[in-house]
């Protein structure tokens, strides 16, 4: 077995001098048993460099804060809210999708987080939707994601605003009707349309899994034309001869419907609360003005 080397007793003299005091900055080797004069390790220096380029790393304005450029100092730390979290802080909920599983979590979710931060300021609920279908008419969704997003609006306390934009089709119209009695507007060139329930697709089912699928399209269509009836005030009878094909509306048809209450435009009536001017922020925070 060989002896580890050991180091000139003169090197040996030099580091000790060098490295032993213990000034700002300075740190103390270690000798090995074999007097060989070590770094400790990890370096501290070595330590340090790598927190701060973690620190960097982290915050992009402090990376360029410390390279001379301060105008990235006041970036923000974590990521910006997206466009739904921006208009859910103004209370406004926007279907624009068809009702598949994914938006109906979402619009629920929406609606009771609005309900648990006030329950008396209202909501407004725009709608640009296909309903449970798409827009050449395949069936994307059950009639039951929209009965979930009915029972809701019916079941928060707030009230519900809702303004047609664009098209409202299918289930998507009985939504716009469902807003609260005199606050459903549309836009002057939105449309509206109804439709009976649509066959999903039966695939290689049997035939009784058809029947009993046919069944519960029937059952659904039931639920609809009275849904649609209490929103709208239309005779079931009526509703159900209006709906045997695509039945559309402009925004004036369906004001007579009983699907909207009035049109909504720039020079009309105004859905969104006034303003405030400086004044009211001050008084509703509790803040008061010193007469000079």
């Amino acid at each position: 077995r060989r002896s580890p080397r050991r180091a000139p007793a003169d090197a040996r003299a030099r580091a000790a001098a060098v490295h032993s005091a213990k000034g700002a900055g300075e740190v103390e080797w270690e000798q090995s048993a074999g007097g060989v004069v070590l770094p400790p390790y990890p370096h501290p220096a070595i330590v340090d460099a790598g927190k701060e380029a973690v620190r960097m790393t982290a915050s992009p304005g402090a990376a360029e804060y410390a390279g001379g450029n301060n105008y990235g100092a006041n970036a923000p730390k974590s990521p910006p809210p997206d466009l739904p979290s921006l208009l859910l802080d103004s209370r406004i909920v926007y279907v624009g999708m068809p009702l598949v599983p994914s938006v109906t979590e979402l619009l629920i979710a929406e609606l009771l987080y609005l309900q648990s931060l006030d329950r008396n300021k209202p909501i407004y609920m725009y709608v640009n939707s296909t309903g449970c279908s798409r827009a050449d008419g395949e069936t994307v969704s059950a009639e039951s994601e929209s009965y979930a997003i009915y029972d809701t609006m019916m079941y928060v306390k707030n009230p519900i605003h809702t303004v047609g934009v664009g098209v409202a089709v299918g289930q998507a119209a009985m939504l716009l009707a469902a807003g609260t009695k005199g606050k459903r507007f549309m836009l002057p060139h939105a449309t509206c349309m109804l439709q009976q329930p649509n066959f999903p697709s039966s695939g290689q089912q049997q035939a009784s899994e058809i029947e009993i699928k046919w069944k519960e399209v029937l059952s659904n269509k039931k639920t609809s034309l009275e849904l649609m009836s209490h929103c709208t005030g239309q005779p079931v009878e009526k509703l159900e001869s209006d709906m045997y094909r695509p039945f559309y509306m402009t925004a004036p048809a369906a004001i007579r419907y009983g699907i909207a209450d009035s049109l909504l435009d720039k020079d009309g009536d105004s859905i969104i609360q006034k303003v405030k001017s400086a004044s009211d922020w001050d008084a509703g925070a509790g803040i008061q003005q010193k007469e000079a």
